[in-house]
């Protein structure tokens, strides 16, 4: 028997030129969204009401004492801005996990009830059991994770199929909605004023106490993602491939979920359930970055590129002081729905 012919070395100098390509380009594209991340930082930290060059906040940075800005950036401006962009990283890494995971742009945690869970949570806590603070957020955590697994449990049946676990997700964040809704209806005014104001999504009166817990798990959860990398990418191209390329299919499926249901839980309870980052940092960097290449690191900078600019915007752009979450809402709403009439035009399927 024969052995199967060499490919032609123009076919081999095409491949590696491609790949070559792609490689340069998402090389580039995170280059350029990192610039544009701390471009946006500093300029949360330098302008607002009262604007304070670079210098002066480099300074506030590294611990110097600089009459007013030490409280103005240290104390105010710097927590809410080192949040905006922890959290903006988690959603979009989070986000992305799960849309390469169950092979759909729809399955992000603001669809599937994971960011509801902890929503409905935090409305509880206010509300009927008046905590606060740290009571709040652990409260929060605890049922993004819950409902995660229950997500999950639901939709496994021989392995888990990505329709299956966007259904089932959808119908449990719709329970959990009705739950929120009715838990607001008793709510007295200060009650209902502090609900929503976690419930939008918002990044005022940020403090290192709830900034400190988003960014220890990016910094733990967010390696387990890159290390498992090569692994997710093999997943999205469906759980057969996935395991003839030698990927333990549910283990990995299992380490990424919990990784990624970490980190919007986390970031949930500090910022609230930011509508819509999770969401579209996925797609925005794939059409940046292009495929065949993993998308974790672009997908964190897109979300906290956005976060960030949203944050800002809501502030100093408008009359009136928006949270973030309206400014994301208002951004992630149209997507969503031509995101639906594409695939409905396209004669496919959620």
């Amino acid at each position: 028997m024969s052995a199967p012919a060499a490919p032609a070395p123009s076919a081999l100098r095409t491949v590696t030129r491609a790949r070559v390509r792609r490689a340069y380009r998402r090389r580039l594209t995170v280059l350029v969204l990192l610039l544009l991340v701390v471009a946006a930082f500093l300029t949360t930290l330098m302008a607002g009401h009262t604007y304070y060059p670079a210098r002066d906040v480099l300074r506030v940075i590294v611990g110097e004492q600089v009459p007013g800005a030490s409280f103005t950036v240290g104390r105010l401006r710097l927590p809410r801005a080192v949040l905006a962009l922890t959290s903006g990283f988690s959603f979009g890494m989070a986000g992305v996990t799960f849309q390469t995971m169950l092979r759909n742009p729809l399955a992000s945690p603001d669809v599937i009830g994971i960011s509801t869970g902890a929503s409905a949570a935090a409305a509880v806590a206010i509300v009927t059991l008046s905590l606060s603070g740290t009571a709040v957020s652990a409260l929060a955590i605890a049922a993004a994770l819950g409902v995660a697994l229950l997500v999950y449990t639901l939709a496994f049946r021989d392995g888990v199929a990505g329709t299956r676990i966007i259904l089932i997700g959808i119908g449990v964040a719709a329970l959990l909605d009705s739950v929120t809704s009715y838990v607001l209806s008793q709510a007295g005014e200060w009650d209902l004023q502090e609900a929503m104001r976690w419930l939008t999504g918002s990044l005022n009166g940020a403090t290192w106490e709830e900034t400190a817990p988003t960014a220890l798990a990016l910094l733990v959860l967010g390696p387990v993602l890159l290390w498992r990398a090569r692994a997710l990418s093999a997943l999205g191209l469906g759980d057969d491939t996935a395991s003839a390329l030698g990927v333990r299919v549910e283990r990995t499926r299992i380490t990424v979920l919990v990784a990624a249901v970490g980190l919007v839980a986390f970031a949930t309870a500090a910022a609230g359930p930011i509508a819509f980052v999770a969401f579209l940092s996925g797609p925005i960097a794939a059409r940046l970055v292009g495929t065949g290449v993993s998308l974790l690191v672009p997908a964190g900078l897109v979300g906290a590129l956005l976060v960030l600019a949203a944050d800002f915007t809501g502030q100093y752009a408008f009359g009136t002081r928006y949270p973030v979450g309206v400014v994301t809402g208002v951004l992630g709403a149209p997507y969503l729905v031509y995101l639906i009439v594409r695939t409905n035009r396209a004669g496919g399927s959620l």
